[in-house]
């Protein structure tokens, strides 16, 4: 009670005629943030509900730190087999590394990314979105550790202008900010995205970690089926989560800890999330039976970026499809595109990234067909059931 009181005694300094009126929207941010605002409609027709976007974004993120603290231990894990010292490491001790690793990340993706936020809101006299809240911590999960701060910076910037705040801010965007910042990343330094160097950080950090060896290198799975070798890491590690990869995309356990999360508090659709993993099965079986793929179907499944696409990426409100049947097209659609990606174009063997933003672009176009031709159908049921009493009455 006494933050809140806190929050109402300074209120006046921010509001019209206050000596920080400037900063509204930046006090009526975080008072939003920590409390259900106080404010109600005052005419027409409204729906009262007791969670808002931003106790939505909450919970995604809520869902999003089994993966986030997975991929911290992973990326000691990982410093530990470059430098050949995984006996001598400690789970502390490479866990602490990737959280030396991970944070600078997060912040600066938060900062680059809340400031022009801000500073957009400020510019415009409008409430600051909430919708960076997920993106901010999305962004750093989906790239290598690394990924150099100040491309990273570049991404989120361009994640948010370009990709959001154009189009009209949280709600209106086209495509997924935090995917549009990885395909910037891809398209504009390949080199820091793709490879066999980037996925391990074989520097000691804050004098933790251990020294790889110069030139060492190591593929990720998807990256070593590209190159034609035999996949390294077993199908339990696979699951686990233990092998190269995106910081926070590798265990298939964290991400369904997850999934459960966001499907139990009812944020998340379980007919898209479904969706995406049949649709990308069976495109997975398919191309196993013609001989066309060197991996069973299901490790398509939980190797690269697949299980987390599929259930933080496809499920977002915002870009994914609304209808209840275009969610099945929607969701098939991507985990179809994934796979046929990664087997047609060896070159490229992550192919969630393109294939959720190609569903982003069709995702109007598939809601439309749906009521178009649900308005259809009762159009043409009514003709029937007219004719039917006129046939009746006469």
């Amino acid at each position: 009670m006494s933050l809140r009181n806190y929050l109402d005694k300074i209120r006046p300094n921010f509001e019209e005629g206050g000596k920080l009126h400037a900063f509204r929207s930046v006090y009526d941010g975080f008072d939003t943030f920590l409390y259900v605002p106080h404010t109600t409609s005052k005419s027409g027709v409204s729906i009262h509900d007791a969670i808002d976007s931003k106790r939505i974004m909450s919970f995604v993120v809520i869902a999003l730190l089994p993966a986030m603290l997975f991929g911290m231990y992973n990326i000691g894990y990982q410093n530990a087999v470059a430098a050949g010292k995984l006996a001598e490491a400690t789970f502390m001790g490479m866990f602490l590394y990737g959280f030396a690793a991970m944070l600078p990340k997060i912040l600066v993706s938060y900062i680059v990314g809340l400031g022009i936020e801000f500073a957009w809101a400020q510019y415009k006299g409008e409430e600051i979105q909430e919708g960076y809240l997920v993106s901010g911590i999305l962004i750093p999960l989906i790239i290598p550790v690394s990924t150099p701060l100040w491309i990273l910076a570049l991404a989120v910037a361009f994640a948010v202008v370009i990709g959001k705040e154009i189009f009209g801010g949280t709600g209106m965007n086209v495509f997924n900010p935090a995917l549009l910042a990885r395909a910037f990343l891809f398209f504009s330094y390949p080199s820091s995205m793709t490879g066999d160097t980037i996925w391990v950080a074989t520097e000691p950090i804050l004098g933790m970690g251990f020294k790889a060896p110069d030139g060492y290198t190591m593929a990720t799975p998807l990256g070593e089926i590209a190159q034609h070798a035999d996949v390294s890491a077993s199908f339990n590690d696979m699951i686990i989560g233990l092998i190269p990869g995106s910081m926070g995309e590798t265990s298939v356990i964290a991400i369904a800890i997850g999934a459960v999360i966001l499907l139990w508090t009812g944020i998340a659709s379980w007919k898209t999330m479904l969706s995406v993993f049949l649709g990308g099965g069976l495109m997975a079986v398919v191309f196993e039976q013609l001989g066309m793929s060197s991996i069973p179907w299901y490790e398509h499944i939980v190797l690269g970026g697949f299980c987390f696409g599929a259930v933080f990426m496809a499920t977002d409100p915002v870009t994914s499809a609304r209808t209840e049947s275009g969610k099945w097209v929607y969701g098939a659609l991507i985990g179809i595109m994934a796979v046929v990606v990664r087997v047609m174009n060896p070159g490229y063997p992550e192919g969630m990234m393109l294939a959720i933003l190609f569903g982003n672009m069709f995702a109007p176009l598939i809601d439309y067909c749906v009521v178009d031709r649900n308005i259809s159908r009762r159009s043409k049921r009514g003709k029937t059931v007219r004719g039917a009493q006129k046939n009746a009455n006469q």
